[in-house]
């Protein structure tokens, strides 16, 4: 399938928006059982500071890696013809509950201020062992919201817990052209290897993903050394064997389980090295020209160095659709890069002129921060007349603003929610 315009169909993704906003789950209940007796938020982290040195943009050069035509084309061979996003939808096959069945232990994950306006549960059979990861939607792959014509949702996890991985990451395809009816299937996220004779599963978390045209771009931890993989969502390959294994087995393919493997078509790296930044969280940003790919490098509290934020310009070049543009060296350079004092950033959101930063709660049960920040100040988002900040999801890993709709789309422990990015200005106006 082929990006359209970015223009087309402006008018049904307005009436969209509207339909949407009038049939808003009331989980403004829901939020109050949690208390929202949070500490005020520690240290204002002010306006961002731009970085406009080599020093401070050099490290964050990533270089290009194509995965060569002929391992794809070997895959495809020997597995079959590889499939779209469409045929993955036909096979779904699991659903997702909404807010009024899900859990108070469930929707604590649920930020109090502002409310979620729609919110649905994993199944916790289904992800039991999973670890949850970052979210994009087919809001980010066209300006229309939709992916041919469904709207869909992608959602990332990996086998672990907290504190390490134990096996490959994976896609939970959603079709959401139902908003009370969330059915989903699993896609694997593979590597090929041996020349395109096999496949490895992606052993990293999933820290941030971004669904731009037919391209899905992924973050890898260390064990994959910080990279920025992507994936073909028109390259979709059929799983031919349900087993625990990954890749070639006796009499077909596995996917651990999952029905669908996504191989890798392309990865960017950055130069690595002692204190060199590392890509976490990633969104798309439409208001820039051309549109960009907004990533965050993490610095832990108490860390002298500051947290950076920086953009890429996606390519306008036909032939490169959904890649970055990169220059004659194959390397993409950040156009634009800031520093920010704010820690333990876990999901970033850029938006014509702010940056929205999650910030991770300090321990599991605690609650997260949101910050608006921009070259002028920073603010967060407060809870209620009390003045309290720490009223965000504890545990967010991303950020995804559905343009179409003006909903900003992330998950926290079992629960994938949305709001308004209207009601997060509001909060901290």
């Amino acid at each position: 399938m082929k990006h359209r315009g970015r223009h087309r169909r402006r008018r049904r993704g307005r009436a969209l928006r509207a339909a949407l906003a009038g049939t808003a789950l009331a989980l403004t209940a829901a939020a109050t059982v949690i208390s929202a007796s949070q500490a005020t938020v520690a240290g204002d982290p002010g306006a961002l500071r731009p970085l406009t040195r080599s020093a401070g943009t050099g490290p964050l050069r990533l270089a290009e890696e194509r995965v060569p035509p002929l391992w794809l084309d070997r895959l495809a061979s020997a597995m079959g013809r590889p499939v779209g996003v469409g045929a993955v939808l036909a096979g779904a096959d699991r659903g997702l509950r909404g807010a009024a069945d899900c859990t108070t232990a469930e929707k604590h994950a649920l930020p109090v201020e502002p409310a979620a306006t729609r919110a649905y549960c994993w199944d916790g059979a289904d992800t039991r062992g999973l670890r949850p990861g970052a979210v994009t939607t087919s809001g980010d792959a066209d300006d229309d919201g939709r992916w041919g014509e469904h709207r869909v949702i992608l959602s990332a996890w990996a086998p672990g817990d907290g504190r390490a991985v134990r096996g490959p990451a994976r896609v939970a395809v959603v079709d959401a052209d139902d908003p009370a009816r969330l059915v989903y299937t699993w896609a694997l996220l593979a590597v090929p290897v041996d020349g395109g004779r096999d496949y490895r599963g992606l052993a990293s978390p999933v820290s941030g993903m971004v669904w731009y045209q037919d391209k899905l771009l992924v973050t890898a931890g260390d064990g994959e050394r910080g990279a920025l993989y992507v994936y073909d969502m028109d390259r979709v390959q059929r799983a031919t064997v349900e087993a625990s294994a990954v890749g070639r087995v006796p009499g077909g393919w596995s996917a651990a389980g999952a029905r669908f493997v996504l191989p890798a078509v392309a990865v960017y790296r950055l130069p690595g090295g002692t204190g060199a930044p590392r890509l976490d969280g990633i969104s798309l940003d439409r208001g820039t020209a051309p549109d960009s790919l907004a990533a965050s490098g993490r610095a832990p509290a108490g860390d002298d160095r500051r947290t950076r934020l920086w953009r890429y310009a996606f390519s306008a070049d036909p032939a490169r659709s959904g890649l970055l543009a990169v220059d004659a060296d194959g390397h993409a350079r950040a156009v634009e890069a800031y520093g920010t004092k704010t820690a333990d950033v876990a999901g970033v959101l850029s938006y014509r002129s702010n940056w929205y930063l999650t910030r991770a709660a300090g321990d599991a049960d605690g609650r997260g921060t949101l910050w608006r920040q921009n070259t002028e100040g920073a603010r967060a988002t407060r809870c209620g007349a009390d003045e309290t900040h720490r009223c965000w999801s504890g545990r967010t890993a991303s950020l995804s603003y559905w343009e179409a709709t003006g909903e900003v789309w992330s998950q926290s422990g079992r629960m994938l929610f949305a709001l308004p990015l209207d009601s997060i200005d509001r909060s901290v106006d």
